[in-house]
């Protein structure tokens, strides 16, 4: 009697494996961050990784429906620590430059930081293309991507290089300049201030010329098609169905996308 209970539990509990089989494991994927670059990664006063490019991987890992893990590693050696598969992915505001795409392979862009223009309120200024500011003197940081652009595209306008930021910010708070060309974020966080009451935002870099600098991408090995393509479809998949701008919004005033 008790052999056949046996038998007859042993072939339930078969019956029940086969109707409900097993889920395969997640993949598991591990990303180096920095973890030195709020707002976009960081750590927190209990030392866990938080910031902008965190909760981004977080949803592409969702999509995926892979299990991340994250590998927090200082900034000197992260592309040799890729190479040499200590991890899988860099999630780190890697910069896509000609010089690493020889090195690395990046996913699609999953933000940049967009140039913009600004100028003192009252200023009449309005157009951002050459033309529009043909003749109008622009500050620039000196030997910056920035100053590369306006050099290459804005030859009818006076480009007035300087070692900081600030220092042009200054100039147009005192009406020695008509303009400042640089980083949005900065530009940004200068006009929330007391002295940036002076000035206000013209616009981005037009679209033509396109601003082709500042776009971040996720490292990967050149061998790595796959997982290149995985995140590729995670990033457009968090990007189309408001993912991305929900977590986004957290941290930024503007589209980065």
């Amino acid at each position: 009697m008790l052999a056949g209970l046996v038998v007859w539990l042993s072939a339930g509990l078969s019956a029940t494996a086969q109707e409900t089989p097993a889920s395969p494991p997640k993949q598991t994927i591990r990303v180096a961050v920095e973890g030195a670059n709020p707002p976009f990664n960081y750590m927190d006063q209990n030392n866990e990784l938080q910031g902008f490019e965190i909760e981004l991987l977080k949803a592409m890992c969702e999509v995926m429906k892979a299990e991340c893990v994250l590998v927090p590693h200082e900034w000197d050696g992260i592309l040799r620590g890729l190479v040499n598969r200590d991890y899988d992915a860099i999630v780190s505001s890697l910069e896509i430059t000609e010089r690493r795409k020889r090195r690395i392979a990046f996913s699609a862009p999953y933000y940049r930081i967009p140039a913009a223009f600004i100028t003192r309120k009252g200023s009449g200024l309005r157009e951002v293309t050459p033309q529009g500011l043909a003749g109008k003197t622009i500050g620039v940081t000196d030997r910056s991507d920035w100053a590369e652009y306006l050099d290459q595209f804005y030859k009818d306008s006076e480009i007035r290089p300087y070692s900081k930021v600030d220092e042009a910010n200054l100039d147009l708070l005192t009406e020695r300049i008509d303009a400042v060309f640089g980083d949005r974020r900065s530009l940004a966080a200068f006009l929330s201030s007391r002295e940036g009451a002076c000035c206000r935002l013209i616009g981005n870099a037009p679209a033509d010329p396109p601003y082709q600098h500042q776009i971040y991408g996720i490292g990967l090995r050149k061998s790595d098609d796959s997982l290149r393509e995985q995140f590729n479809s995670a990033i457009a998949h968090i990007m189309a169905d408001g993912t991305y701008d929900a977590i986004r919004a957290k941290y930024f005033p503007f589209d980065i996308k």
